[in-house]
């Protein structure tokens, strides 16, 4: 579970319960069922008309890719495994990647090495993989548009929901109180759409996209790793080649990695 998303979700509820305390306002108008079922439905509705069936069941893994927070490799560890690897074909061919293969849990790198060692060349295997990245992008792209929709419905429908609860209070010019309720109702709704829009729905796909952005330059760190070693290039120049492709807080990430792993090359050497 992405804990730093939940956080972020309670912070803006909080915002809002916050400013209407500070402004004198009940929270308990928030309580509006003919408000949620505008804004909520409406929205499902209108992301419905958007998108194919087939698309639109996807929703609930999407959902699953914001909240689950994956494990993987961090990119530094990634050029560390690659240049392991790439030593050790060095010294005893491609066919010795098989042990290493059996201990990868990364189904792409794992897909490429396997390749590497069934012999296939490299331009199919630059290929394949490259397929298999734009793939993930595509997912990723059709489901951060879906949430850019939600969100684009979502206020506009918060629109829509004050005009009906409008419509509603002026049935009740006579009596001053019903009618100061009614007004104060039928904004509940622009609450709701504004807050789902601009708080969930749209920064959501921003979510989505950056995972798929940090997602995506660590399969190209794994692609060209695996064409390097395939290619029976020298360790040291795969490492630089690599290293070049990393933010500047992983490069320092990856040179403390690789401090490390001298330290205890050294430290084995002397027993």
């Amino acid at each position: 579970m992405d804990i730093f998303l939940i956080i972020g979700i309670i912070t803006g509820l909080g915002a809002i319960i916050t400013g209407m305390t500070l402004k004198g306002a009940s929270i308990s108008v928030l309580i509006n069922p003919e408000a949620a079922i505008i804004i909520l439905v409406g929205t499902t509705a209108a992301v419905m008309n958007s998108f194919p069936k087939k698309e639109f069941l996807k929703i609930p893994s999407l959902l699953g890719v914001l909240f689950k927070e994956k494990k993987r490799d961090n990119p530094a560890e990634t050029i560390e495994k690659i240049v392991q690897m790439s030593q050790v074909t060095r010294k005893n061919g491609l066919l010795s990647l098989e042990e290493s293969i059996k201990d990868i849990n990364d189904k792409f790198m794992k897909k490429g090495l396997e390749m590497v060692v069934d012999g296939v060349d490299p331009e199919t295997v630059r290929e394949i993989l490259e397929i298999e990245i734009e793939g993930l992008e595509e997912r990723h792209r059709l489901g951060a548009s879906i949430l850019t929709t939600a969100g684009a419905s979502s206020p506009t429908l918060g629109v829509l929901g004050a005009v009906i609860g409008l419509i509603g209070a002026l049935g009740n010019l006579a009596d001053t109180q019903k009618l100061g309720e009614s007004i104060a109702s039928a904004f509940v709704a622009t609450l709701y759409g504004i807050f789902f829009g601009y708080v969930i729905f749209h920064p959501f796909a921003s979510r989505l996209k950056r995972k798929s952005s940090e997602e995506v330059s660590t399969m190209n760190i794994v692609l060209e790793g695996i064409l390097c070693i395939q290619l029976g290039e020298n360790p040291k120049n795969i490492e630089n080649k690599l290293v070049c492709m990393l933010e500047p807080k992983d490069r320092l990430k990856f040179q403390q990695i690789s401090a490390e792993e001298n330290s205890n090359e050294k430290e084995k050497g002397t027993l």
